[in-house]
């Protein structure tokens, strides 16, 4: 698996969330003439991180290109930046500018589907493996009266005194 990041990109994570929703889960080949399509200013910034990670898959990992799909893609909120508006009568509102931290993580295809496959024979192995616990609470024996009320009947007397006093 390669990643790439992207950090301090000066936009809102909420608005960058709209095109990182698109791309997650894709064949790369796929998405990027799908990119070149859309208006939003965020496009810009995320295809050239997949292109890096892509890049990085080709150079480092000698991953086929052709073969590459976006298996994470997170947008997170990054550092805030805090001005200030003057407003009536001196008083000062303030204006929050938001960045956002930007991470691709790519899988070749093949690959991904191993992984899954054998996390899924972890799980059913382990789930064979393990055995219901037999002793619960209700085994214990709960103090009641005759009538089944749970209450015993030295408190039943008690109450009748003291409401009738």
């Amino acid at each position: 698996m390669s990643t790439a990041q992207l950090n301090k990109y000066r936009q809102s994570p909420r608005k960058v969330r709209l095109i990182a929703d698109m791309v997650r889960g894709k064949k790369v080949k796929e998405i990027l003439p799908m990119l070149d399509n859309l208006g939003k200013r965020a496009v810009g910034p995320v295809k050239k991180l997949i292109l890096s990670a892509v890049a990085n898959a080709t150079h480092n990992e000698n991953l086929d290109k052709d073969k590459l799909v976006i298996s994470e893609i997170r947008v997170d909120e990054g550092a805030t930046l805090k001005r200030s508006r003057p407003r009536a009568r001196g008083r000062a509102f303030p204006i929050r500018k938001r960045t956002s931290r930007i991470v691709v993580c790519l899988t070749e295809q093949g690959i991904k589907e191993k992984e899954t496959a054998t996390a899924v024979e972890n799980v059913e192995k382990t789930a064979k493996d393990e055995k219901p616990d037999d002793a619960k609470s209700s085994d214990v024996a709960k103090p009641t009266d005759a009538e089944g009320s749970g209450v015993a009947k030295e408190d039943k007397d008690s109450v009748k005194d003291k409401t009738t006093k």
